[in-house]
């Protein structure tokens, strides 16, 4: 296991994982070659110059009075800009990594500098290591207190986790929050608000779907929101989440894109006939199967990406 701590286009990242797969993610967010420290050392936490740091930081080298969420702060006082989005990352790597790509691209698509962000990712909410998570709301919530705490003192305007799992803690994790921490079904009820949709059937109320895997279903926090916005909430039956959803999740995982693009539009099509709207993908890996100029995404939305938009909006309404 290699610790990596390395600079991109207006970030800083932290997060133990295994160099190869790491360079490769992170070469798919860049726009350019970044600039990357590797090391092998027992540290448990590790610094270097960034964009918005003067000087360098080395970790404690006694890896037992470290934690990776404290030393950081214990061993340097970091200097970010005011307009800094801070982090948490998910249960799944790639869902950060995708938020990512979404805050650097959209925030950058006028030719302008990218928002400055931290993450703070750790393998403890590894996806693998979520049933046995779930049993443990005690420990998750004390965990992410702390990364959040991390992102507030490193200056952070605003607080997100780009992972739809996580989301059953949101309300324990950021009560006494200093700032900002964003609830990523607040902002797609907020956009489906502002696009005064119509009801496809006359007499109804505007229908959304919500595609997720079975472990989001049972958070439902989707369905709270938006029926509290006025929305009927519709999830796909058992048979398709079964003979569908599921299946195309798993064929995703495998690299099967055909068998997963295929089954995916599947279950689209069983909700469009159900007179949805829109569809929204309650999943990071649902998310990432079409290809971006797939029709059937017209209608649909990716809350990662509203979650992005918004960090933008927060970032940018703070002067520097």
């Amino acid at each position: 296991m290699l610790e990596i701590i390395t600079t991109i286009p207006c970030g800083y990242i932290y997060s133990p994982v295994h160099f190869p797969k790491f360079f490769h993610w992170h070469s798919t967010f860049t726009k350019s070659r970044p600039s990357c420290s590797v090391t092998n050392s027992s540290s448990s936490s590790l610094l270097f110059n960034n964009n918005f740091t003067n000087g360098v930081a080395a970790g404690s080298k006694n890896p037992e009075t470290l934690t990776p969420s404290r030393g950081v702060l214990e061993d340097a006082t970091l200097k970010f800009p005011n307009n800094t989005v801070g982090i948490i990352g998910g249960v799944s790597t790639y869902s950060t990594l995708h938020f990512l790509q979404k805050l650097v691209d959209l925030s950058s698509q006028d030719g302008g500098d990218a928002i400055p962000f931290i993450v703070c990712n750790d393998p403890l909410f590894n996806i693998n290591n979520l049933p046995d998570l779930r049993s443990q709301s005690k420990l998750i919530v004390e965990k992410l207190k702390e990364r959040r705490m991390f992102l507030e003192k490193c200056g952070a305007c605003c607080i997100v986790v780009p992972c739809h799992s996580l989301q059953a803690w949101h309300e324990e994790i950021g009560t006494d929050s200093s700032v900002p921490f964003l609830h990523i079904s607040d902002y797609v009820a907020k956009e489906l608000k502002e696009a005064s949709l119509k009801p496809i059937e006359a007499g109804s109320d505007v229908r959304i779907g919500v595609l997720s895997s079975d472990s989001n279903l049972s958070t439902r926090f989707y369905q709270d929101k938006l029926q509290n916005e006025g929305f009927e909430v519709i999830y796909p039956d058992k048979a398709t989440m079964d003979h569908a959803v599921l299946p195309a999740v798993s064929a995703f995982r495998r690299k099967d894109m055909v068998g997963a693009r295929n089954l995916l539009r599947i279950a689209i099509y069983v909700l469009l006939v159900k007179a949805v709207n829109t569809i929204v993908f309650a999943s990071h890996d649902l998310a990432q199967i079409l290809p971006q100029d797939d029709p059937l995404l017209k209608s649909c939305i990716d809350p990662i990406e509203s979650l992005a938009r918004q960090a933008i909006r927060r970032a940018r309404s703070i002067s520097t």
